[in-house]
């Protein structure tokens, strides 16, 4: 096949100065190029890994004994022997005055907190939990806005060995104690709310009942965010404000813990059930953020990184770590495209010397939309313009290089909660194929599967990673005996992984992301599973049950539609759509509101009860029946002609 012209290639000045070809130097693989550096990364893990350890000048307690002492998928055994810490590593890179944190709101105010300043009030907080009865192995949950309150937060769980959890306010706080609970925390940290749109959103009450959710929690931490005084209503158990817990003067001792010891627990979107407590380590977490951070996004001292998310997305883990790299990382509170200001990242990003800016597919594509130029700010300090959350259409490519940057690098990236960083994307000396992700990343084995479990190329498979990553999960959280864990990823391919995208690996090497291949709803890189959704609708009396699909669109949109099957009696008119919304608002996340509300005359299922999700989704972006499901196993098989038909009336108006 005729390789395409790529959209862009590598700077070669980018490429010297850049620290991945720095890194090769270092492991002995000078000259290399990419696609040769990555074939070193995946045929061997422990000389690829090891190297990763040795460039970033690993500190640990006591030395590893071997890099893989186990490598079957999963229980891959990394780094045996090697106690650190992650957050000794995240504060040990700046220097006291320098600017660790730049805290940002979409009002366009903003404070600077400098690493000496970082380092104290971890202290502080992390000796505020000790004398609360944190210790090792406990856990900690934030439900907490993205600001500089969560880093302090979770580096001091982190500086314990104690186990961080985080979850963004819009979460209603049945939503949030769906995921806090299994955890049983020790210590609940609350703000008083958070901005969005020109709204200060109060979460004052919300916090007090997701405290009474938690019956473990033996004391409450309040956060002074947006200056809403505290009411006096009775917690469940003590209460201490945060400026109390974080002034006091104390010295900063972080625990040395295992390589595989958990550092935080992230939540899957809970597509059916409650939703699953991923836990990730201490080391795999260090090391491939690192690698991810230091390495695919050249950061380091000097750079300044802003990447729009909220604490629930694993985004804001990569913000975090920003931190390990010695670079600034930046936090926001507020929409992405506030209405009275649509702008208000470009303008942040010019006037604090961004190197490297974040978002999803949906923003730049909302910014071509709204006719907003980002160029009419100085944006001469973004060297990168990084891109998740779903496929980036091609279309995007021009309007990126025509209004931010012509030497600005398209990072468009592929990666999962699960793993808490990337499978495919960009280096500095990588092409950029416009619509396409440039490779896949260091130390990541990819591969396209089709039905049969074969690696395919240029055609669309099944995206499977055949090689251990040190940031595969460690286990679920209440998952004893690890079937959870094996039937999420392990049961299609037995000892691969396969994550629920589909892919295609080119043969000029680059990768296409098509969707997921479940039923995850996926708006704007944030991701929430479809029982959230279900839960909040199907408490409605006029609710007799609903279905809610997130589809991927060629275009590069995302249609979310909710179908409703209506109680006895009831009508869709404008005032239940309404009351509808509002459920989801309140009850599951303001950012899944459906696009359409739609009445059907039922919702398929299998027989033993479970919704067709993703059957139904692919119906409706077009595969015809027989690909998708088998009627003979429904117990309504007429139904799904239905939603065929749905379908094909939406695409054909479209067209």
């Amino acid at each position: 096949m005729t390789v395409p012209e790529p959209f862009a290639t590598p700077d070669p000045k980018a490429v010297a100065a850049g620290h991945i070809t720095d890194f090769a130097r270092h492991a002995g693989r000078a000259g290399s190029d990419y696609a040769a550096l990555h074939r070193w990364s995946v045929t061997d893990l422990e000389g690829f890994w090891g190297a990763v350890w040795d460039y970033f000048d690993i500190d640990a307690d006591t030395p590893y004994e071997h890099v893989l002492g186990d490598e079957r998928m999963p229980g891959a055994r990394w780094f045996p022997g090697a106690t650190l810490n992650y957050a000794h590593h995240a504060l040990r890179n700046l220097a006291a005055d320098d600017v660790a944190v730049i805290a940002l709101d979409e009002t366009g105010s903003c404070y600077e907190v400098t690493a000496g300043r970082l380092r104290s009030q971890v202290a502080a907080v992390a000796a505020t939990l000790r004398e609360l009865g944190v210790g090792r192995g406990d856990r900690v949950v934030g439900y907490l806005p993205n600001t500089p309150h969560a880093i302090v937060a979770f580096l001091a769980a982190a500086s314990l060995g104690a186990v961080w959890s985080v979850c963004g306010q819009d979460y209603a706080p049945k939503a949030a104690a769906d995921r806090f609970a299994q955890l049983e925390p020790t210590v609940l940290i609350a703000a008083d709310g958070y901005l969005f749109d020109g709204t200060v959103h109060d979460r004052r009450d919300a916090a007090l009942e997701l405290a009474h959710a938690l019956p473990t929690v033996k004391a409450t931490l309040l956060v002074d965010h947006v200056g809403l005084p505290w009411p006096r209503q009775a917690y469940p158990s003590p209460v201490l404000p945060w400026e109390d817990a974080a002034t006091r003067s104390e010295e900063l001792i972080c625990t040395p813990v295992p390589f595989d010891h958990p550092l935080w627990v992230v939540f899957s979107s809970g597509t059916t059930g409650l939703p699953k407590g991923i836990v990730h380590g201490h080391g795999g977490v260090l090391l491939e953020h690192l690698k991810i951070l230091g390495l695919h996004s050249d950061l380091g001292p000097g750079d300044r990184l802003l990447w729009y998310t909220t604490t629930h997305w694993m985004m804001w883990n990569l913000v975090a770590s920003t931190l390990l790299t010695g670079a600034t990382t930046c936090t926001y509170d507020g929409s992405p495209a506030p209405l009275a200001k649509p702008d208000i990242l470009w303008e942040l990003a010019a006037r604090h010397r961004v190197t490297v800016f974040g978002t999803s597919p949906q923003y730049l594509l909302g910014m071509a939309k709204l006719c907003v130029d980002p160029s009419v700010h100085d944006l001469s300090s973004i060297r990168v313009v990084g891109c998740t959350g779903s496929a980036l259409p091609a279309s995007a490519y021009p309007w990126v290089r025509d209004h931010v940057g012509d030497g600005v690098l398209l990072a468009s990236i592929s990666g999962g909660t699960d793993v808490v960083s990337g499978f495919a994307g960009s280096a500095p000396n990588t092409p950029v194929w416009a619509g396409e992700l440039s490779a896949p990343q260091l130390g990541v084995a990819l591969a396209a599967f089709d039905a049969e479990g074969f690696p395919v190329i240029d055609r669309v498979g099944e995206l499977v990673v055949t090689r251990p990553m040190p940031s595969m999960p460690l286990y679920f959280w209440n998952d004893p005996d690890g079937s959870r864990y094996h039937d999420a990823y392990f049961s299609s391919y037995p000892g691969m992984w396969r994550h629920g995208d589909w892919i295609t690996l080119t043969s000029h090497g680059s990768v296409i992301v098509h969707g997921r291949s479940d039923s995850t709803l996926n708006r704007n890189g944030v991701r929430l599973g479809s029982a959230d959704i279900h839960d909040a609708v199907e408490r409605l009396p006029e609710i007799a049950e609903a279905l809610v699909i997130g589809a991927e669109e060629p275009d590069g949109g995302y249609w979310m539609p909710l179908f409703v099957v209506l109680a006895a009696g009831a009508a869709l008119d404008d005032a239940l759509r309404e009351k509808i919304r509002e459920a989801i608002r309140s009850g599951a996340s303001p950012r899944h509101v459906p696009d359409e509300i739609l009445a059907v005359p039922g919702i398929p299922h299998t027989r033993t009860g479970k919704k067709l999700e993703v059957p139904v989704k692919r119906l409706l972006q077009g595969a015809a029946v027989d690909q998708v499901v088998n009627p003979a196993t429904l117990d309504a098989p007429h139904l799904i002609e239905h939603f065929a038909r749905l379908g094909a009336e939406r695409r054909g108006r479209s067209a």
